[in-house]
């Protein structure tokens, strides 16, 4: 009896609360939402489909990075599985998800990024 009578006491909302006000509470969710998706959600399913072309596209003679840090070049490829050379004579087999990318391109990213650090000379 006590909290019926307080919650009359409390009077009605104010008109117009309860129809655009809801919207207006959910649109900051949404935004971020929005924003998650743009900045983490895309660009790791952008990422891993890249390397699921890179892992489906793998042939003999590439150069490999293993995901243990083992660089060699591919001796041959079945379904699941890539031997990889990493010295004369040396072959290894690794299952095809350890290879972590192509170490030509992993070079190539280590020498841009050393040029980017050094400034450039003035002629």
């Amino acid at each position: 009896m006590f909290l019926t009578s307080m919650a009359y006491a409390m009077g009605q909302p104010p008109a117009g609360a309860d129809g655009g006000n809801q919207l207006m509470s959910f649109l900051p969710l949404v935004l971020m939402f929005v924003v998650f998706y743009f900045l983490l959600i895309r660009p790791q399913q952008k990422k891993q489909k890249e390397t699921r072309e890179m892992l489906k596209n793998l042939k003999r003679g590439d150069k490999v990075v293993t995901g243990g840090g083992i660089e060699g070049r591919i001796d041959a490829v079945t379904d699941d599985k890539v031997k990889v050379e990493i010295a004369p004579g040396v072959v290894i087999t690794v299952l095809r998800a350890y290879v972590a990318g192509l170490a030509d391109a992993a070079q190539a990213k280590k020498t841009d990024e050393k040029k980017a650090d050094k400034p450039e000379e003035k002629k």
